[in-house]
């Protein structure tokens, strides 16, 4: 009981003190972190935090928790890397920034587990389980969040990607060039393919060839619709009639997405007769069952 009464009063001194260290009147910035923003050199670069402080906190603990994060990750069965599903769902985080919170998350889990542990006194296998599982759990439920908005967001752009592809089609016929036809639909757009359009105008703009920028959306994107309507846009140069192979690939595109939905409709129809087969075969097998037992019983006697 005093070791665990001395590792909580560490730990309440290391989070006390990394809150405290966010109020100026506890951690006062030096002079010459709190000048760096309006240096010319250091515009838009935010001071830095003391040594006692979250951003150092997170200094030191950020290659630990992304070399940790990605072991685990690969030993769940997680092939993609988080860095692209990161920049797929267009996320704030970087893969340090995520696998510090996955640490964080872990470890409070970690002590929720122990301290219940300790207040109910479970059995040594449940208390382990309680103090092993939840950190676990804790990983997986951030990962699978990650996971989840990803695949939502490929799916939301192979289903918009047929109206888009149209629309470029159709500003490529009228006179627009590559690059402007994406600008427009980017600027115009509210779905899933203009926020990666808006990516793709920011990395032509950074410097970046069309054929280059829309390669690496395709990289990012890793659906395969898109996978083959980029090889068409990158014939911008060398065809006169773009705006007709983009719509010819735009109806294919189409057909895929309603070879889907039919595909989607059949099972939901096929689902529906599974409870009807149930309710029907369990009274039948119970009838069934009566004069079985019956039968056997007048055997065995």
């Amino acid at each position: 009981m005093t070791r665990v009464l001395v590792l909580s009063g560490l730990v309440l001194w290391a989070g006390t003190t990394l809150l405290l260290s966010q109020l100026r009147w506890f951690a006062r910035v030096p002079l010459v972190e709190r000048l760096r923003p309006y240096s010319p050199g250091g515009m838009g670069q935010p001071a830095r935090g003391g040594v006692l402080s979250i951003d150092s906190f997170r200094d030191a603990v950020g290659p630990f928790s992304r070399t940790v994060g990605e072991r685990v990750a690969r030993v769940l069965g997680v092939s993609e890397e988080l860095s692209v599903r990161l920049a797929r769902i267009h996320s704030p985080l970087d893969v340090t920034a995520f696998r510090v919170r996955q640490l964080g998350w872990s470890v409070a889990a970690f002590g929720a587990g122990a301290l219940v542990s300790l207040a109910a006194t479970p059995p040594v296998p449940v208390a382990l389980l309680l103090m092993l599982g939840a950190p676990l759990l804790a990983f997986l439920v951030l990962e699978q969040a990650v996971a989840m908005q990803s695949a939502s967001w490929q799916r939301n752009l192979f289903l918009e990607l047929p109206v888009v592809a149209e629309q470029l089609a159709l500003l490529l016929g009228a006179g627009y060039s590559l690059s402007g036809a994406l600008n427009r639909v980017a600027a115009r757009g509210q779905g899933a393919c203009a926020h990666d359009l808006r990516r793709v105008c920011a990395r032509i703009r950074q410097g970046l060839s069309e054929t280059e920028a829309l390669r690496e959306w395709a990289a990012i994107a890793g659906v395969e619709a898109v996978d083959r309507l980029v090889p068409v846009l990158a014939l911008n140069r060398d065809t006169a009639d773009l705006g007709r192979l983009i719509a010819e690939e735009s109806r294919s595109i189409r057909r895929d997405v309603h070879r889907e939905l039919l595909e989607a409709a059949e099972r939901r129809n096929q689902q529906v007769w599974i409870p009807v087969t149930v309710a029907t075969l369990l009274p039948g097998a119970i009838f069934m069952a009566i004069p079985f037992i019956e039968a056997l019983r007048i055997f065995g006697s």
